[in-house]
């Protein structure tokens, strides 16, 4: 064999290791992506949700707005929405248990999902991104490797509506329409009942709650918390007769924290003779306000849910998911009322006026009351 064969000879078998050689790097890289859900068929997700179902125009399409995102990014990930159709807790956890098996991440936004912690022990290899509840302990058990739990401040997207209420309403009678009083929707109607009593002590508003008799709340502990609840998310005939209740006592701003129930109190306020308005809630719901060439909706006290979720994926498929229950604030912008130009009606000293409470709310000098954190709304830090 001459120099030259011998030489090309040692290229060749060079270049035939360096192909195994990255060809098994190749495998093991694969393997790991396999393992934190970067593969070539992607994440597997499914949403499970309230009877409102993922198009609601509001809290459950947030969530799937978040998914849908995600996959933007990662084509190759698929998602499969489900719509539980009673709202009932153990029911609720029924229908994840019915797919779980199916699927690598399970999203369950709603507080009736806290009892899918019992499905988590049992489906280690499974991931579970819960939203509006902290899962519910399992013997002694209560931190899930496998279940991200992300609650909002409610209460300060509320506290922001609250104000905006007090400050632009002609009539000084605001109020709140509520679904069910889960800890979320008290803590919408806490914080929305502490921003109208900031307005009235620090702006010299005189601005009344409005509450309808027989629509009070009783949350999970038991207790009175008042209000105008409709019982159901997904009531809007309820809703029309709850808005229009309140609409006859004077009421010219309405937070809506209904849901889909919530579509009804939108209802009797486009079909109002009297100019009302409402506040949105969740989601920026200004297009769902649109009443011919008017516009009902004043701003909306929304959770950036979507971004969260997103985020929550990301860490599946980059290996840092971390199992836990978070509670999301203004300080990592998860909080806030809308206030893009075109997005609200609301006037320039508003605005101002919000801009301020915003970063007092986010350093902590401002802690609106909660459903459980100690205060009420007549008196809390910062009042």
């Amino acid at each position: 064999m001459g120099k030259n064969t011998k030489k090309l000879a040692m290229i060749l078998f060079i270049a035939f290791m360096t192909a195994v050689l990255a060809a098994c790097g190749n495998d093991s890289a694969n393997e790991n992506a396999a393992e934190a859900g970067t593969g070539e068929e992607g994440l597997k997700i499914a949403i499970v949700t309230s009877p409102s179902g993922v198009d609601d125009g509001n809290f459950n399409e947030d969530n799937y707005n978040g998914i849908l995102s995600f996959i933007e990014n990662h084509p190759t990930a698929t998602v499969k929405a489900v719509k539980e159709e009673t709202g009932d807790p153990a029911a609720a956890v029924q229908a994840v248990a019915d797919i779980v098996a199916d699927y690598d991440v399970i999203v369950t936004p709603g507080f009736q999902f806290a009892g899918i912690s019992s499905l988590a022990v049992e489906n280690p290899d499974k991931k579970f991104i819960l939203n509006d509840s902290e899962p519910a302990p399992v013997g002694d058990q209560k931190d899930f490797d496998n279940i991200y739990a992300m609650n909002f401040a409610e209460q300060e997207s509320g506290f922001f509506a609250g104000m905006a209420a007090a400050l632009e309403t002609k009539s000084n009678k605001v109020a709140v329409v509520n679904g069910i009083a889960y800890p979320s929707n008290v803590n919408y109607q806490f914080g929305f009942e502490s921003g109208v009593n900031y307005a009235n002590a620090v702006f010299g508003k005189n601005v009344e709650v409005v509450e309808l008799s027989g629509y009070s709340g009783t949350d999970v502990n038991g207790a009175d918390v008042g209000g105008n609840y409709a019982g159901s998310f997904a009531d809007p005939a309820k809703g029309k007769v709850v808005g229009n209740a309140l609409i006859e006592k004077g009421v010219d701003i309405i937070f809506v924290a209904a849901g889909g129930t919530g579509n009804g109190v939108f209802t009797a306020v486009k079909e109002a003779k009297d100019d009302v308005k409402v506040i949105g809630v969740d989601v920026d719901q200004y297009d769902e306000g649109v009443n011919g060439s008017e516009n009902i909706v004043l701003t909306s006290g929304v959770k950036f849910m979507a971004m969260n979720i997103e985020k929550a994926l990301n860490s599946i498929v980059d290996g840092s998911f971390k199992g836990g229950n978070a509670v999301l604030h203004a300080d990592t912008d998860s909080t806030g009322f809308i206030k893009e130009e075109g997005r609200h009606q609301l006037s320039e000293d508003t605005l101002s006026k919000l801009n301020e409470a915003y970063e007092l709310v986010k350093d902590g000098t401002i802690v609106p009351a909660s459903n459980f954190n100690g205060h009420t709304p007549e008196k809390f830090p910062g009042l």
